[in-house]
Parts: C-alpha cells; structure tokens; sequence
C-alpha cells in the first residue's frame, strides 16, 4: 500500500459502483425477455463455455497466447496489453507454482555463507567486487585494445560432441574440422544442461546452472536481467537475435526483448525461403538472412553483436535434398541432420570470410546442448560434452585442453572483443592464463560439479 493509498481505496469502490450500474442496467434491458426453453439451455452453455475458452485461450494455433507469443516491445506493461487478463493471471500462478516447488530442493545456507562459497570458487580477490547490491559485480579488462569488434554467437542446435570428428565423435562434422585448425578450440568443454533456454543462458548471461527452470522462462528475469546484449547495447553496439523458428518458442522474444536485444528476426521475416521444415527455415536459409545482415550493419559503421540459432538439427531432423552424402538410411536420422548442420555452417563461414565484416568480427561456433542425453547414471557426463570453436581474423589456431564451461565463453568473447566492464558473470576469461578446471551441469533435479576427473553430484 505504500504510496498508492488513494488507488488501494478508490478501486474497491469504483468497481462496486460499476457492478451496481451494470446490474441495474442488465434488470432494464432484459425486463419482458422470455428465458429459454429448458432443452435449448445446455446447447447455450456449451456455446458459452468454448466461447469463453477462445476468448481467453486467444488464438486457434496449437499454443494459446501467452506472454512469450505477443513479445514485441522491450517494456513488459505494453506486451501485456493485448493479453486476456484472465488467463494471463492463470499462467502466471502456475510459473509461479512451479518455482516454488524448485525451491524446495534447496538446502538452507546463511546468504552470506553462500556468497562466500561463490567468491571462493571464482578465486578472485574479495577487492574485485565492487557493489554491495550486486555481489558478484567485478570490473574486467579486455586482454584486447584496439578498436571494439562485432561478436557473433551461432549456436548450433543439439551438436554435442559426439557428432565430431575433431573431438573424437563420429565422422559427420568436414567443415567443423577444417575450421577447427584455423581457430581456437575447447577440447573439454561442457554445457550447463539439456535444453536450449539452459545454453541460451549461460551463453549470453553467464549464470551458473540452477536445478530451477532456466532464466530465460522465469518471471522475475524477463526485464532488467543481465545479458551481455544489454552490456553492448549500453557501449553502442546493435543487438540482435537471428533464427529461422518462432522467435516465442521457449520464451525466447520476451526474455531477449526485456533484455538489451533490440532486433529479433524469425521466420516471418524469411522472404522465398529455399527450404521450410516443421521448425521454421533451413539452416542455410538462416546463414543468407544472417549474412545479409551482418553485412548491412557493417555497412552502417555501427559495431554488433547477434545470437544466431540454427534448428535443422532437430526431431524431425528435416533438411534439404541433395546437399550432403548421406551417413545412413534413412534420410531423416539424428545423425545425417548432424551432417547437414555441418554443411550449412561451412557454407555460412564461406560467405563469411569474403565478406566485409569478416576482419571486423569474433565468431563463437558453440551447442546449446547435446542430442537426446540420457543414460544409467545421475548425470550422463558423457553427453555433456559439446563443441566451442572461436574464429576471426587474428585468432591464432590451437586446441584448447582446459576444463570449461559454457559460462566462460561470453566472459572470453568480451575480452576478445576489446569490451571492458562491470559485469557479474562468474565465468572465466579464458584469454587469461588462469584454469577453471571446473563444470557446472544440470540434469533434471540433479546437480552435477565436476573438477579434473573427480565429479561431485547433488
């Protein structure tokens, strides 16, 4: 109540006054009106009860609206207009619900206890953090510093490592491997889970995984929540997220929206597409629509940053004809979608090295997770395993032997970049000589922490 005294007082009383209105005015308009007839009244309710079910469902595609399918607007109040209240209040208890029930797994720790535990592990001085607010605020220093440089993130949908060569997976990756001796290549890197909203999170927000739903599904991270889009949004950079899909799915449009990406392009935005499968545009058709970009930006003299997420690599695992050997029978398998997502990235980075934006720009190559994780154990470690490779002109080739997370590599682009700032990602630097010799990963309910060969798990 503090400071909305009036408004506290003032609704009860003019809704009470409305109610009384419309109730009058109901008695007037239907004064003389002959009920219907007792067989006609169930037809009549049925027809009311869908009526109101589309009302508030809102739509006739195969998901109802939510707020993740209306997100258009950085400011959450005005996505929120063209929602049914009802039913928005309704999918906001239920969120909520959920959450809760995440939280209750955890155990109880003093809070300053838990911040101590942080800071201990990051193994920073206690003088780097500099917010009291923002506990694990530090300000880093860009190991390069020349002239800030574009950032792309691809991030390849289900490519864990065993689908590469170079990393010991099977033989379907010839264009990963070749790019792999010319750029910089993390042998023993793991991701932070099983689902896209948990790579999506530790790629462009370096937050550690939670047994809770991923950051980009909560309702307390929709605005507000750091990204590093936010963070170059704020140096002047132009923000984006480039993918062939529906920009709602997994919350995506409004968690990027509330949180510095300024452009979002889907597949509504595909004009004469050369291939459409159930999850939207080829990923050769998003490689043209991302370098058509890229070089438009260029162009403009303002430096960017893109998230670009491919689709092709997954269930159905739809992909054009004629455009790889395949590596079995039949056409549409795990494994030869794996093989096209190679092509189509090989394809991308032949246009990419032509372009103009080339020497102006760092390239991440790096999964959201890998394909179909399962196993006997608590957590698969196994599966966790993807491929990150960092390309651009003056990155020197070299394989990487270190154990790293996902949550070090937005840390590492920045610094590349020549992007200094206040951040509080925990993750690593990995320009500096410094060994995380850690991972972090989330396995339904199960927390796994992994040191040198020793996996400790929760």
């Amino acid at each position: 109540a503090n400071g909305h005294l009036f408004a506290l007082i003032a609704v009860p009383l003019v809704t009470a006054l409305v109610t009384w209105i419309y109730w009058r005015l109901a008695k007037k308009v239907t004064e003389g009106l002959t009920p219907f007839r007792w067989r006609y009244r169930p037809f009549i309710a049925l027809l009311v009860i869908a009526v109101a079910f589309i009302g508030a469902r809102s739509s006739l595609q195969h998901r109802g609206i939510n707020p993740a399918m209306v997100a258009f607007s950085s400011d959450p109040l005005v996505n929120s207009l063209v929602l049914n209240s009802g039913y928005s209040l309704l999918y906001a208890a239920q969120q909520m619900k959920d959450e809760d029930k995440s939280s209750e797994i955890y155990g109880k720790m003093p809070f300053d206890e838990v911040l101590k535990t942080i800071k201990a592990a990051r193994g920073r001085a206690d003088s780097d953090y500099i917010s009291h607010d923002i506990p694990t605020l530090t300000y880093n220093q860009a190991s390069y510093q020349g002239k800030p440089k574009n950032i792309v993130i691809i991030l390849e949908e289900s490519l864990g490592a065993q689908f590469i060569g170079s990393l010991g997976g099977k033989p379907l990756s010839p264009h990963f491997d070749q790019l792999a001796q010319q750029g910089w290549l993390f042998e023993n890197l793991y991701a932070t889970g099983t689902r896209s909203v948990r790579g999506i999170e530790a790629v462009t927000t370096g937050f550690t995984p939670t047994p809770a739903r991923a950051v980009v599904k909560l309702s307390g991270s929709q605005n507000g929540f750091f990204s590093i889009a936010e963070l170059l949004k704020q140096q002047g950079y132009h923000t984006s997220f480039i993918y062939g899909g529906e920009k709602h799915f997994d919350n995506m449009a409004s968690f990027f929206y509330g949180n510095g990406f300024q452009t979002i392009i889907d597949q509504s935005d595909y004009k004469n597409p050369k291939f459409v499968a159930t999850w939207g545009m080829s990923d050769e058709d998003l490689f043209d629509k991302a370098n058509e970009k890229f070089s438009e930006w260029q162009n403009s003299g303002q430096p960017f940053f893109s998230l670009v997420f491919t689709s092709s690599n997954h269930d159905p695992f739809e992909f054009p004809d004629n455009k790889i050997e395949l590596y079995e029978q039949p056409k549409q398998t795990r494994n030869n979608a794996a093989k096209y997502a190679d092509f189509a990235l090989g394809y991308f980075f032949e246009m990419a090295k032509k372009s103009d934006y080339w020497q102006d720009t760092i390239f991440l190559v790096v999964a959201d997770h890998d394909s179909r994780v399962s196993g006997a154990s608590l957590v698969p470690i196994q599966h966790f395993h993807i491929p990150a490779l960092i390309l651009g002109e003056g990155i020197q080739a070299r394989r990487d032997p270190r154990l790293t997370s996902q949550i070090d590599l937005p840390t590492t682009l920045l610094s590349l970049a020549g992007v200094s700032g206040e951040y509080p990602m925990l993750g690593y630097d990995l320009m500096q000589e410094d060994n995380p010799n850690r991972a972090l990963m989330q396995f339904d309910k199960a927390m796994a922490y992994m040191q040198g060969d020793q996996v400790a798990i929760l």
